[in-house]
């Protein structure tokens, strides 16, 4: 038998391994130490210089240097800190749950709540002498005008036992206590608060359908155009013009796709709600546009992964080119499309419950007014209508997508 003739492979010397972990470590030290540069930005520094280092020496190590020095520079940008949640962990308590109150806290929440209930009452009585003398409030008083509301206040507080004057006393005190106290539990549990809630969140689901029903209807015929298998199918011709012609489509389009979805829903929504104003209107656009590009993007890539066994049979039938798309091509992607197109609406429904935040619509404008009024229970309600909805969406999509998928 011949003797093998192929070189044998000289080891690599050892310290060739080294030579990148002592450059980043000089490196790290060096520039720390002596030009005082931030620890991250010597790190990442020192890192990147390495992996370029082990690219000669030792080409393993290249790769997780230069993650290395990504991950320290994002960790850098994004002021990653666990140090800061520790020490705020006791502040992030009594955000959730709050807080116990003194007995001078409750004391200031009850005076608090005394002068509002008078304030409250004052009100009242000023409203009767205005409509007892025929005028508004922008109208010129007559004179003795605060004597006689002052006589009707006195003559309302003498309707109202000890009892009752203590019974709105208190309510007032326990709605000062609450926002004092804070936190998110016990939840709001009002009939005619859920009511209010339910109805803004109908309002998000609305908004999500037919935000994901514009995409869809929109991104399924204009992702023909952004695949090169299917637009091989649309334009047969094989001359120079035609494969040009094919490439430049699908690359524009999936540019246009990469401009819609290069934009969040929070950002087309503040646009949208300028040129058109306040409502969901505004918010349906706004997710319209948005996942338009984000399907766009899917359905393009799934028909560009089908089998050509299914596309040569139809062709080979003679059929033209919509007919070889609608019985050898869509089939072959439908249950891609369905599966996404019911995820998009999941996330669009989330997305929708915040755009009321710039007035686009939702229950984001009742937990921005609530969160704003420190009425932290009545968020912490609309948040779990929230994630049960989300949850029941989810059952309701996962069940049709073992039925057509």
């Amino acid at each position: 038998m011949a003797a093998d003739s192929t070189p044998e492979k000289k080891p690599v010397p050892i310290w060739r391994f080294a030579i990148p972990f002592v450059v980043l470590l000089i490196l790290t030290v060096l520039l720390n130490a002596v030009f005082s540069v931030h620890i991250a930005n010597a790190m990442t520094l020192a890192s990147l210089t390495a992996g370029v280092v082990s690219l000669f020496t030792a080409t393993r190590f290249a790769a997780p240097l230069l993650i290395l020095s990504a991950l320290t520079w994002s960790a850098h940008k994004s002021e990653l800190s666990p140090i800061t949640l520790i020490n705020n962990r006791d502040q992030a308590v009594e955000y959730i749950f709050g807080r116990s109150l003194s007995e001078e806290e409750r004391e200031r929440a009850y005076d608090q709540a005394e002068r509002t209930t008078r304030l409250s009452l004052r009100s009242d009585a000023e409203n009767q002498v205005l409509n007892e003398l025929g005028i508004d409030h922008t109208d010129p008083k007559p004179d003795g005008f605060e004597q006689r509301v002052e006589t009707q206040y006195t003559q309302l507080r003498s309707t109202l036992t000890d009892d009752e004057w203590e019974r709105r006393v208190m309510r007032s005190a326990k709605r000062a206590e609450q926002e004092r106290t804070g936190g998110f539990f016990p939840l709001e549990t009002r009939r005619e608060s859920i009511e209010l809630y339910l109805e803004y969140t109908f309002e998000t689901i609305a908004i999500a359908i037919w935000g994901t029903l514009l995409a869809f209807v929109a991104a399924l015929p204009v992702s023909l155009i952004a695949s090169q298998r299917s637009l091989e199918i649309l334009s047969t011709g094989s001359s120079i013009w035609h494969r040009g012609g094919r490439r430049l489509g699908a690359f524009l389009t999936r540019r246009g796709f990469d401009a819609c979805r290069g934009f969040n829903e929070f950002v087309l929504a503040l646009i949208f709600v300028a040129v058109i104003g306040l409502g969901p209107f505004a918010g349906v656009l706004a997710l319209a546009v948005h996942t338009f590009g984000v399907l766009g993007k899917v359905f393009a890539d799934a028909l560009d992964t089908i089998g050509k066994g299914e596309v040569e049979g139809v062709l080979a039938s003679g059929a033209p080119s919509p007919h070889v798309i609608s019985f050898a091509v869509l089939p072959q992607v439908f249950p891609i499309v369905i599966s996404q197109t019911l995820l998009r609406f999941e996330s669009n429904v989330r997305s929708a419950s915040v755009l009321g935040l710039v007035g686009a619509g939702g229950v984001g404008f009742l937990i921005d007014a609530k969160l704003k009024s420190y009425q932290f229970q009545e968020v912490a309600t609309i948040m779990l209508i929230i994630i049960i909805l989300v949850s029941i969406i989810d059952f309701v999509c996962s069940r049709i997508v073992k039925r057509f998928v």
